[in-house]
């Protein structure tokens, strides 16, 4: 898995690639909580991403309630679609914004 990250003033995009599974899910999770405590929204891009575990749901929540506390808001941009399929099976689509 690759994390690529875009920052500007309000904002922070991390553009994820590979599989979000067991292994790489921690990654993820270091790097959600460096970036979240600076930006107003967080969006994570999951275009890239071939599989995704529990686990890396897991993190992908986390981001979401990393965001609550400071009054931010994350959104998933382009999940692929298997990711798409993921959140539509586990009802995450529901809970998440997703554009």
């Amino acid at each position: 898995m690759t994390i690529t990250e875009n920052k500007n003033a309000n904002s922070v995009e991390l553009i994820v690639q590979g599989r979000l599974d067991t292994n790489s899910a921690p990654e993820l999770e270091n790097k959600l909580k460096q970036v979240a405590q600076d930006a107003q929204t967080l969006y994570l891009n999951l275009a890239g991403v071939e599989y995704v575990s529990s686990a890396g749901l897991r993190v992908i929540l986390l981001a979401h309630k990393l965001m609550l506390p400071v009054g931010g808001k994350m959104i998933l941009k382009s999940p692929s679609s298997f990711c798409r399929q993921v959140l539509e099976a586990t009802g995450m689509d529901g809970i998440l914004s997703i554009e």
